[in-house]
């Protein structure tokens, strides 16, 4: 069965992946950023390869969601995906199921600091193009033509994500009944051995495993912000983005230190604030 780590783009979920893996790995290897193959991508084209005629084709993707995940759950071995997708329907078309899925982690951040990652990350002209992208109810995550052009020789690539706007997206993963961690970005600045000390909780719930401290602080330790930007400053990333001229995008850009008080407008985290504030206010953001 699946244990999803679910989250809007640019919320700080690679951050969550590899905690995880170097909760469960970190004593055994000297980790790296390669090794967050381990935590697949949902959807990706290995796991439709015989289920559509068309990897392009998101109609077909989500028609195949729940038969893709049967045949992946079929030895019964249970794995965690990282998924950018909304959960609920896409005509009439479920995500996911009780069936396949054993329990879920959501990280949430502040929209505010989530439009300034998304800026950089997809390479938009400006702040307005961004928070147009998170208060987009039809958004989604596409591969570019340069980026089908690089990734088709491999056969290997992310498919297409409905992702909506940063509030549907929240709303659609709150409804997640079954075994379901909701995680504030900020709380992990904050008060990081609190809150990965729950993670490793939920998670050793799931996997019937018992963490000890030493390990939840190696963990910790290991999935720090600078290492992680140390690791892609002298290996690169094979996740981050392509910018318009063809160069990478730095993947750890700002983390913490996004602070949109110093970054946004007023004018444009007042518009934020006005189309989110129930979520925001419910979440504690203000």
């Amino acid at each position: 069965m699946i244990i999803w780590l679910a989250s809007y783009p640019k919320s700080g979920n690679t951050w969550l992946r590899f905690y995880i893996i170097s909760l469960l790995m970190g004593k055994q290897t000297n980790l790296n950023l390669n090794h967050l193959k381990a935590i697949m991508n949902y959807p990706h084209s290995t796991q439709f390869e015989d289920l559509v005629s068309d990897l392009f084709n998101f109609d077909e993707i989500a028609k195949n969601w729940i038969t893709s995940q049967n045949k992946i759950n079929s030895n019964k071995n249970l794995r965690f995906f990282k998924t950018h997708n909304m959960l609920g329907k896409f005509k009439g078309n479920l995500f996911t199921n009780s069936e396949n899925t054993l329990g879920s982690i959501y990280i949430v951040r502040d929209p505010r600091n989530v439009v300034t990652s998304v800026k950089n990350h997809y390479s938009l002209s400006n702040y307005e193009e961004a928070t147009k992208f998170i208060f987009n109810e039809n958004q989604v995550l596409a591969l570019s033509d340069r980026q089908k052009d690089l990734y088709l020789k491999s056969k290997k690539f992310p498919l297409t994500q409905f992702v909506g706007s940063w509030k549907t997206h929240y709303l659609s993963w709150k409804n997640m009944k079954k075994n379901y961690l909701l995680v504030r970005y900020e709380d992990l600045v904050e008060s990081p051995k609190n809150e990965f000390t729950k993670i490793a909780d939920f998670v050793g719930n799931l996997l019937k495993l018992k963490f000890t401290e030493d390990q939840i602080d190696n963990a910790i330790s290991l999935s720090s912000f600078d290492k992680l930007e140390k690791m892609e400053k002298e290996h690169g990333f094979t996740e981050s983005t392509i910018d318009k001229k063809g160069n990478r995008n730095k993947f750890f850009f700002l983390g913490p230190k996004n602070d949109w008080r110093k970054i946004l407008d007023k004018s444009i985290s007042s518009e934020i604030e006005k189309k989110f504030e129930k979520e925001m206010k419910e979440l504690k953001y203000f």
